[in-house]
């Protein structure tokens, strides 16, 4: 065996090793993820200011006014409604009277998690609250409270997970879960490559993926 292909085998083998490491520490955060995930859980007696619905998936609004009737907040606030639907057709959607509808303000500017947190923060700032029960489903929260964390520094944010798996597809949230873990790794590390690279920080503006599919008619949002 000549020296250049000793050279070869052993640059392939440190290769194969740095990988099948990766691989594995991959793997590791994608379980970890997931765990802390399912795990996460709501704090029923907690009141808030306001209760804020991130559009994108199944039961969130749902969840969002059974909080706002049983007086969890003063104000429910559903963040990246599709601009064609008023307030009386998402009701309608969710299959609920409008007897809250004055308590029930939406937004049309967001379209993705980091639109949904600078949304949301100027119209906390505008009613000048300090605290937010945030529901969204249980594979998107951990980015999102990443995101409202980093938007909202000052206010209090208290997790409304949604489990809504008796209604999902295994195959589908296995598919999600990947999804939202490769994109929560992304939105942690975009400060650090953002200050390297300044055109990092508009990914978070380019969202796509699978989880858009789940936003359906109405929401018109990609989480």
């Amino acid at each position: 065996m000549t020296e250049r292909t000793r050279r070869r085998l052993a640059a392939l083998g440190w290769f194969a090793a740095g990988a099948g490491t990766t691989l594995l520490l991959w793997l590791v955060g994608l379980a970890w993820f997931v765990h802390g995930s399912l795990s996460m859980s709501a704090e029923p007696n907690v009141t808030t200011d306001a209760i804020v619905v991130l559009t994108g998936g199944r039961l969130r609004l749902e969840a969002g006014l059974d909080l706002l009737r049983a007086g969890r907040a003063q104000k429910l606030f559903v963040s990246g409604v599709n601009p064609r639907v008023d307030r009386g057709e998402l009701l309608r959607v969710a299959g609920r009277a409008e007897g809250d509808a004055s308590r029930i303000v939406i937004g049309h500017d967001a379209d993705n998690t980091l639109g949904n947190a600078r949304e949301t923060a100027l119209w906390m700032q505008q009613e000048g609250y300090r605290s937010l029960r945030l529901v969204t489903s249980w594979y998107h929260m951990q980015r999102s409270l990443v995101e409202f964390e980093r938007a909202m520094p000052d206010a209090t944010i208290v997790p409304e997970p949604v489990f809504a798996t008796h209604s999902e597809d295994w195959a589908e949230l296995a598919t999600l879960a990947v999804s939202e873990y490769d994109k929560y790794l992304a939105t942690v590390m975009r400060p650090a490559i953002a200050a390297i690279w300044p055109h990092a920080g508009e990914w978070g503006m380019r969202e796509s993926g699978p989880v858009a599919a789940a936003a359906g008619a109405a929401a018109g949002h990609r989480p």
